[in-house]
């Protein structure tokens, strides 16, 4: 089998590094050689060991019949969407870790992959090292899903843990992410959720069967994050934790970004640093959690590794990782019950407990943070409606 790997950035050159280092195990695997026929990208590699490989004209890899996968690395929407239809198109399978590019147009590349019967796979796309497309369509076949939680974006994760371990405001704890290349110079994609918003469109996506609209879930990050909401929620025995999340329910799913107040007995609370979780509920397994490195080289290039081998096994198209366009599947997000942590100036909490209830209630400086039993957003809302002195509310995950 001959490979094409179209980017040859971070992503592209840990598939290349894999495909080499690990030849024997992937050959075996796969009951024959898996060989890189060419590296696409614009700029030159002089000094690279197989420097004539390289090439510069997609047009190269699409006319060359002996190319049978396509391994899409190079991020963005404008050319890999028509580098990928090309590919597909001529019945090349096509192996990706372009999240955005999944989650905006998957169903147009699994409806060009059934009519050329090739495959178009993505299990990079969301955990990045971390395998979560497979165990969904696979593993977890003979569940329902009913609910889907991850810490789905390392790089916010890692703020979110400087903030809560070494006391750091969200501005240093962003620039030190910078630093250390964990973070964008224009981080907004990761902070302001969007990326998060991609991953969880994918999963849900996946479950249903059917898309979902990343541009149409409520999406919040967390630059609004302070020290004073690490202080409650260390009180509380809470981390606090940027998730995407589904909800499923009669075929349709309450989808959701933001952030949320996760405590100490959800598995998703200890997560660290760079590291992503996913929390997957059946009707029948109960809660399974899948937990590893979501981004870098050789995490994510390692799971398009594993679908360059599924592809090579199977090259026929199947189905099993795909959906269809079927109109808006979703239902509001605010009509799902959780308790909500709820932050007032102190001579507002009696109104507001009246109201609302409380679990457990913490003081600080003038004012009042506490839990409230599980109710959806909208009566929350309702319930707050005419009292003053509303600081803020956050989700509380359990």
């Amino acid at each position: 089998m001959k490979v094409a790997i179209i980017g040859y950035g971070v992503v592209g050159g840990g598939v290349y590094d894999i495909l080499k280092e690990n030849r024997g195990g992937i050959e075996k695997r796969c009951g024959q050689s898996v060989d890189v026929k060419y590296v696409l990208d614009i700029r030159d590699f002089p000094d690279h060991p197989e420097k004539e490989i390289f090439v510069k004209d997609f047009s190269v890899v699409l006319n060359d019949p002996e190319v049978g996968v396509v391994v899409e690395t190079m991020g963005g929407v404008r050319f890999a969407y028509e580098y990928t239809k090309a590919a597909l198109a001529s019945g090349k399978t096509v192996v990706t870790s372009n999240k955005e590019l999944v989650a905006k147009h998957g169903h147009e590349f699994f409806a060009l992959a059934k009519e050329n019967n090739c495959r178009y796979l993505f299990e990079a796309s969301v955990g990045g090292g971390i395998p979560v497309i497979r165990p969904l369509a696979r593993c977890l076949a003979a569940n329902e899903i009913t609910d889907l939680a991850g810490i789905i974006n390392g790089t916010t994760n890692y703020i979110l843990t400087k903030m809560f371990r070494d006391g750091q405001s969200f501005d240093a704890a962003l620039s030190r992410a910078q630093e250390k290349g964990y973070a964008e110079k224009d981080p907004s994609a990761d902070v302001d959720g969007l990326d998060v918003c991609r991953k969880i469109a994918i999963l849900a996506s996946m479950v249903l069967g059917k898309r979902v609209d990343c541009d149409k879930i409520p999406t919040r990050g967390i630059r609004s994050i302070t020290d004073v909401d690490v202080a409650y929620a260390e009180k509380l025995g809470c981390a606090i934790k940027l998730l995407g999340r589904a909800v499923f329910k009669d075929g349709r799913a309450a989808v959701s970004v933001g952030p949320a107040l996760v405590p100490s007995d959800v598995p998703l609370s200890g997560i660290e640093g760079v590291y992503n979780g996913v929390l997957i509920e059946g009707n029948m397994v109960g809660r399974v959690m899948l937990y590893g490195r979501g981004a870098g080289k050789l995490p994510t290039a390692s799971a398009v590794v594993g679908d360059i081998i599924d592809a090579v096994r199977l090259p026929d198209y199947s189905g099993e990782f795909s959906w269809i366009e079927a109109g808006d599947v979703t239902f509001d997000p605010a009509e799902v019950e959780t308790p909500f942590f709820v932050r007032v100036k102190k001579n507002s909490f009696p109104a507001a407990k009246e109201k609302l209830g409380s679990v457990e209630v913490v003081e600080r400086r003038g004012e009042v943070g506490f839990i409230t039993p599980s109710m959806s957003e909208t009566e929350v809302n309702e319930r707050l409606s005419g009292i003053g002195g509303v600081i803020s509310k956050m989700r509380v995950f359990h």
